[in-house]
């Protein structure tokens, strides 16, 4: 990978508001305890099948993209702060909802609410850094929030396993806490940051615009092949190791190594990501996490599973690292929430197809199959992302000299 040039000054200060949202950011993930134990409640307590908690699981998929763009529209229309609002206190009333519910019709529903509000506030995040900072300093910003949100899970996760012994319901009183208590720190520290439009300015509609962009069109078929691969690790991952005759636990024990990497690795390798040509660093990205996942094709020990969580998180650090700087660079500042909005409903989709595809070939065609599918998918767009480099620069030379 090519280095490209940057600035070497001495990094700014960055606003209070950031650190704001880095502290809701945390706050939120440290009690994110139903997803990644939503299909094994579903499977344990409600006695579903697998595919039917992965249908449900991806019910959850789908509310998040429609999120993407609800969010992205209101991030633009209402403003980043009221979407943020909006989306951790509804997010608390819908999982007490979901952990109450004994039908399939509300199970449905509540599974749907959410994924759409859990989710409004993605958009409306990524705008607003991108609002409050400039190009050199997103990268930056963008990795100490993926490091929150992962120093949050790793926790999370630990003590989500062994509350989940005593019973899963408890996950998720504790999880719409955290939800409301990070609505009360938006609510406190972070001002509307949504930039002012001019006042002969004339509001554009987004599909005009996107459909016309051809280079953002492939980058969100690649997102979406990237979420798919991606959300094996929280629905056909499980499965699996119960298969392999381990218990919820230590999945939550595996899968916390996911946090646990990215706390500590995260810092150094974000101080050389900057360095790095960053298309061609999500490309390498994208295929050291489907390669990771591959793995799982010759493993059942919870070691081996550990071994191909910690493999896919290494490519899960350059990935978030760079994804929401790229995508900052391409939107027009007028369409800046949508346009995150669209990037945000490429992974929903993913999460959609996700725990579909993964469960039902666990079921259907078995693991080896199954892991090897995400290694080829994986290599499938490492070629695709790698491929659009070019052009990617080109776009972001040609926004950052009309800025």
């Amino acid at each position: 990978m090519s280095a490209v040039a940057i600035d070497t000054a001495a990094p700014t200060a960055l606003p209070r508001a950031f650190w704001a949202l880095w502290v809701c950011q945390l706050v939120n993930r440290l009690g994110s305890f139903v997803q990644p134990f939503l299909v094994l409640y579903l499977t344990h307590d409600r006695h579903l099948s697998a595919g039917t908690a992965g249908a449900v699981a991806a019910a959850v998929g789908a509310g998040s993209v429609c999120a993407q763009l609800v969010g992205g529209w209101l991030a633009d229309r209402a403003g980043r702060r009221v979407t943020m609002l909006i989306c951790f206190f509804g997010t608390g009333a819908a999982l007490i909802l979901l952990g109450s519910a004994r039908s399939m019709a509300l199970i449905w529903v509540t599974a749907f609410l959410v994924g759409l509000l859990s989710d409004l506030f993605r958009p409306a995040v990524q705008a607003t850094v991108a609002d409050l900072l400039q190009p050199t300093e997103r990268v930056r910003a963008y990795g100490l929030l993926f490091w929150a949100i992962n120093l949050g899970f790793s926790v999370s996760t630990v003590s989500a396993g062994v509350l989940a012994s005593f019973g899963y319901g408890l996950l998720f009183w504790v999880n719409a806490a955290t939800s409301v208590i990070a609505g009360l720190v938006i609510w406190m520290m972070v001002p509307e940051s949504r930039p002012a439009p001019e006042e002969d300015s004339v509001r554009r509609a987004l599909l005009p615009v996107v459909v016309r962009d051809t280079v953002f069109l492939l980058m969100i078929l690649i997102q979406i092949g990237y979420a798919t691969i991606y959300m094996q690790g929280y629905s056909t991952l499980p499965l699996a190791m119960s298969d392999d005759g381990l218990s919820s636990r230590t999945y939550g024990l595996v899968i916390a190594l996911n946090g646990v990497v990215i706390v500590l690795v995260q810092p150094f390798l974000g101080r050389w990501f900057v360095k790095l040509d960053r298309p061609k660093l999500l490309a390498a990205s994208m295929l050291v996490v489907g390669l990771g996942f591959g793995v799982g094709a010759v493993v059942h020990s919870w070691w081996g599973y550990a071994m191909s969580v910690v493999v896919w998180t290494i490519g899960e650090i350059g990935f978030a690292a760079v994804i929401g700087a790229v995508f900052a660079d391409l939107a027009p500042v007028d369409l800046r929430g949508r346009y995150m909005g669209l990037s945000g409903m490429a992974f929903g989709v993913g999460t959609v197809i996700g725990p579909l595809a993964g469960t039902n070939a666990l079921e259907y065609l078995g693991p080896t199959v199954t892991w090897l599918g995400c290694a080829v998918l994986g290599v499938v767009i490492f070629i695709g992302q790698y491929s659009l480099a070019p052009a990617l620069h080109a776009r972001a030379a040609a926004n950052a000299a009309t800025a």
